[in-house]
């Protein structure tokens, strides 16, 4: 299949998201599509996939020019995009949402529905039960879904949003050796977005680059890594350095807690954390790292075992209450959790302002919007629907809704599809709390950042918790083998 964006250009408000782009994707061929957050990548392949439509140019596919009013209009003309947040229904099962824009009307054959799940489900070695509740399911096994959902809808260019997030890196081999082989056996267009160089590099043919909007150039791969950060954002872009903090009094003790879910035990987890400490937390995607996170934040009743807050005794508390004790909880579902689809930046702010009036004082709240936009270099207007935003502004957004003040505060992913520059200022952000007394834990399927930040890392597997005290000689590597289930520091 042939695609070719001309001229398309795409507004919200005064930003201007997409300008005069014009690209061509040929099948047999894996592009990637590059650009820091808010460069336009992801409204561009909502265009591509029939989800936005643009404000001017058009889409051709194979020679016609085509008319994409909606995802299903894109599937019928063969463009299918798995999105960086997933577009499913919580309420029904896995088989349900892989049945949802199947053909078979309002009878469909599920017998053969499951048999056509099943068989992609272990082309790809992904673990997905047909019975189990998508609301139970990470996000990782939500894109793992929805990735075999649109293969299964006879797709022949495959656009992938962030695919490899919460994946394991033998998933994503698996995963990439289907790709190469769609594209160079059955001619399948895949186009990629990722923040991932590394990704970029290993899977696809030739990169894209937008920057603000625009196109700014493209180049084959392979290249150097510095050669696409170049391109991305005019200059080389080094990680961001932790400097050292003296660490303060305790703040989190975690003895003993065992947690029972529908989905795995944690057992007998315990865990010291001082002011000023940052703990990374490393596993596959569903080891108990994230239930482990909930019960430390009161969203996730322990089964047994003490959780003290400076000193207070909190096990079995609501949420509520770890909130009013300076605890922070950041989940990384943006949208879903900790975000309001819907509500401007203003909303957002006017629900977080300390306010004894039974009115919210709006001068107050778009002022101080308007002092979080600048200081988080929040990519948005004080009016701006949260939806409206990219990925990375999203998430320095609801960083910006933070207190100034914590004790302690979680995080799900905090760099999940942020392009380097991004993630570093995110990481400014949090060392600058950490200075402040704040204590961190964080969720991280990034190695290099899990090891680059963390006074000590807490390695689940299986439900099983290791913690490794000295991370200094810690490697990606070794830590992917601790990951992997192999035992000792």
């Amino acid at each position: 299949m042939r695609v070719e964006l001309n001229h398309i250009s795409k507004s919200f408000g005064r930003v201007r998201a997409n300008q005069d782009i014009s690209l061509t994707f040929e099948g047999g061929h894996i592009y990637a599509i590059l650009g820091e957050n808010g460069a336009g990548k992801s409204t561009l392949m909502k265009i591509m996939s029939g989800y936005q439509s643009a404000d001017s140019g058009e889409i051709v596919v194979d020679g016609t020019p085509v008319i994409l009013e909606s995802p299903t209009s894109a599937i019928e003309h063969g463009i299918g995009m798995l999105y960086q947040d997933p577009l499913d229904f919580p309420p029904f099962t896995v088989l349900e949402n892989f049945i949802a824009g199947r053909p078979g009307g309002f009878f469909p054959d599920r017998h053969a529905a499951r048999e056509a799940l099943v068989t992609l489900a272990e082309r790809f070695n992904f673990d997905l039960d047909p019975d189990a509740y998508i609301d139970m399911m990470t996000i990782g096994e939500r894109q793992q879904l929805e990735i075999i959902r649109l293969l299964s809808l006879n797709v022949h260019a495959l656009i992938l949003d962030e695919p490899t997030t919460g994946i394991s890196a033998e998933q994503k081999s698996q995963l990439f050796d289907v790709l190469k082989a769609l594209a160079k056996e059955d001619g399948l267009t895949v186009v990629l977005v990722s923040h991932k160089l590394e990704d970029v590099i290993e899977l696809c043919d030739e990169a894209v680059v937008l920057r603000r909007g625009r196109f700014v150039g493209r180049t084959a791969i392979p290249c150097a890594i510095s050669t696409l950060v170049e391109l991305m954002f005019g200059k080389v872009v080094d990680r961001q350095a932790r400097p050292p903090v003296e660490v303060g009094p305790p703040v989190l003790a975690v003895k003993d807690v065992s947690l029972v879910t529908r989905r795995l035990t944690v057992d007998h987890v315990s865990l010291d954390v001082r002011a000023g400490e940052v703990i990374g937390l490393a596993g596959l995607d569903g080891s108990g790292q994230g239930e482990f996170v909930r019960a430390c934040t009161g969203l996730l009743a322990p089964q047994s075992g003490t959780i003290h807050i400076a000193g207070r005794s909190m096990a079995g508390r609501p949420y509520h209450q770890f909130v009013q004790s300076s605890i922070a909880f950041l989940p990384a579902g943006r949208l879903e959790e900790g975000l309001i689809a819907g509500m401007t930046l203003t909303e957002h702010f006017a629900l977080t302002l300390p306010n004894a009036a039974p009115w919210v004082n709006w001068f107050q709240a778009r002022r101080a919007t308007q002092e979080r936009i600048s200081h988080f270099n929040v990519k948005g207007r004080p009016g701006s629907p949260i939806q409206t935003l990219s990925g990375g502004n999203q998430q320095r957004f609801a960083l910006s809704l933070l207190r100034h003040k914590l004790k302690l505060l979680l995080l799900e992913h905090p760099t999940r599809g942020l392009d380097v520059e991004s993630a570093n200022t995110i990481w400014e952000q949090l060392l600058a709390r950490r200075e402040d007394g704040t204590a961190i834990l964080f969720i991280s399927a990034e190695l290099d950042e899990i090891v680059a930040y963390s006074d000590r890392i807490l390695v689940f597997f299986g439900g099983q918790a290791t913690l490794v005290d000295d991370p200094a000689h810690m490697t990606a590597s070794h830590l992917g083998e601790l990951i992997g289930g192999r035992t000792g520091a």
